[in-house]
């Protein structure tokens, strides 16, 4: 009865766009089959996947529109080091640190001895991540990669290759691949390692045969540590050196590459100088940062390149680092 209230033309209008909806859905829903079967029969040419097996597990798997909206919600404006600072250098944060510090020592320790990687840095990494594996994600793992990896053109193809290093792992660790969870871009565990880096560098630290990320934190500070040092870490060495910036010249060097380019040298050369004395030989870039108290500049060396190896953000890296230090500095006080 409500159409007949209505002008004829909304109705016809309405129904109209009811019909190229529909065709449009069938469309969608066609192609999305076709980018499903190619998956399959990829995984189960190169990798010996059962094709039915394989078809049971994605038609199982559930699209979530909430993880489409997370991943498509506009980026929020760009945080300045000082907004950004406040979210991770909290003293709860540094508290969390320590009491995790000390409760696994033995494990930091030993992680560190092997992977010469600084025990704090592997600590303020999970700080940062997952809160110490307080927030590790509520979204089944299957469902965020698959929802992503054909039902997100935009970065559909990288999720296909997370979801197809997903199902190796599950079947290579012996996992229900339906009942690990982590966060809407398929990030896992404690440390939120993407599957290809669960693949590449996790590990068994504990020798119970298994690499388990999610709830047992010597493979967690193994896996971690081992990441470090396969990306280069450089154990007791600086992260970043204060510095000032004097004249117009380094400018031109000035937050343009995460990996450092130049020698410290090189950069004094152009105006940007360390404020205090060293003798470091490696490489360095040049980083302004809006802190608290106005501007900062940093001079970023390599062990600060590798932690943008995790995250590819300088905001990030100053975060792990400054955390690192705070737990550092506070487990020796306490």
């Amino acid at each position: 009865m409500l159409a007949l209230l209505l002008p004829a033309g909304w109705v016809t209008a309405n129904t109209e766009t009811k019909d190229t909806t529909s065709a449009d859905n069938s469309q969608q829903g066609y192609e999305r089959q076709v980018r499903v079967n190619d998956f399959i029969n990829e995984l189960v040419k190169d990798h010996e996947f059962d094709p039915e097996a394989l078809q049971g597990l994605l038609t199982k798997a559930e699209t979530k529109q909430s993880i489409l909206d997370a991943i498509s919600r506009p980026a929020e404006r760009r945080l300045t080091w000082k907004e950004y600072s406040k979210i991770f250098l909290t003293s709860k944060r540094t508290h969390q640190g320590v009491q995790f510090m000390r409760k696994h020592r033995a494990l930091l320790e030993r992680a560190e001895m092997k992977y010469g990687v600084d025990k704090e840095v592997i600590v303020a990494i999970i700080g940062v991540e997952t809160f110490y594996g307080r927030i590790t994600g509520s979204y089944r793992v299957m469902d965020a990669l698959s929802t992503l990896g054909f039902d997100y053109p935009p970065r559909a193809e990288f999720f296909r290759k997370q979801l197809k290093e997903f199902l190796i792992l599950a079947r290579e660790e012996g996992i229900d691949p339906f009942s690990l969870k982590g966060s809407y871009a398929g990030a896992m565990g404690m440390p939120q390692f993407i599957p290809s880096s669960f693949r590449a560098y996790a590990v068994d630290f504990d020798g119970d045969n298994k690499r388990n990320i999610w709830d047992n934190p010597a493979d967690v500070i193994g896996s971690v540590a081992n990441y470090f040092k396969v990306h280069g870490w450089e154990k007791n060495q600086p992260v970043v050196m204060k510095a000032k910036a004097e004249g117009e010249a380094y400018k031109e060097v000035l937050n343009k590459s995460l990996k450092p380019e130049h020698t410290v040298s090189q950069l004094a050369q152009l105006g940007f100088t360390s404020l205090q004395k060293t003798d470091y030989k490696g490489m360095a870039n040049a980083i302004k940062l809006e802190g608290a108290r106005g501007t900062e500049h940093w001079l970023g060396l390599n062990n600060f390149y590798v932690i943008t190896r995790y995250n590819h953000s300088r905001l990030y890296a100053m975060a792990v680092h400054q955390l690192s230090q705070a737990i550092k500095k506070a487990d020796q006080q306490e």
